[in-house]
């Protein structure tokens, strides 16, 4: 028996007019595709297209068989930027990265630096 490994794809540099539906078919070439996500901007509440998405495959090697050829691919006079997208960080990392974070700038004052 063996284990499915998903990908998960980070995906840059889209034509605003591009939609899920199309980016799907262009992955699908190389594989099942299992998720598509365009991000939006929902900060201002326009929800107009971010101009990356996040593509999940269903096997490793599909993922990475899409990356190899649509890199650089031209979609509607854009050249795509195709990556394997890096694991979301746990909470624990986070707040050992912030406090850490913070602890240096409050102990390690540049020179010249008054407070």
């Amino acid at each position: 028996m063996t284990t499915r490994s998903k990908m998960s794809i980070y995906v840059s540099n889209l034509p605003l007019e591009l939609t899920e539906d199309e980016l799907r078919q262009e992955f699908s070439v190389f594989g099942q595709v299992t998720a598509v996500n365009l991000i939006t901007d929902t900060f201002t509440g326009s929800r107009q297209p971010r101009m990356y998405a996040f593509v999940e495959m269903e096997e490793r090697s599909e993922g990475e068989a899409a990356i190899l050829n649509l890199k650089g691919k031209e979609i509607m006079g854009r050249q795509l930027e195709v990556i394997a997208a890096l694991p979301l960080s746990s909470e624990k990392d986070r707040k050992q990265f912030y406090r850490a974070k913070h602890s240096w700038t409050k102990t390690k004052r540049q020179p010249g630096y008054s407070t």
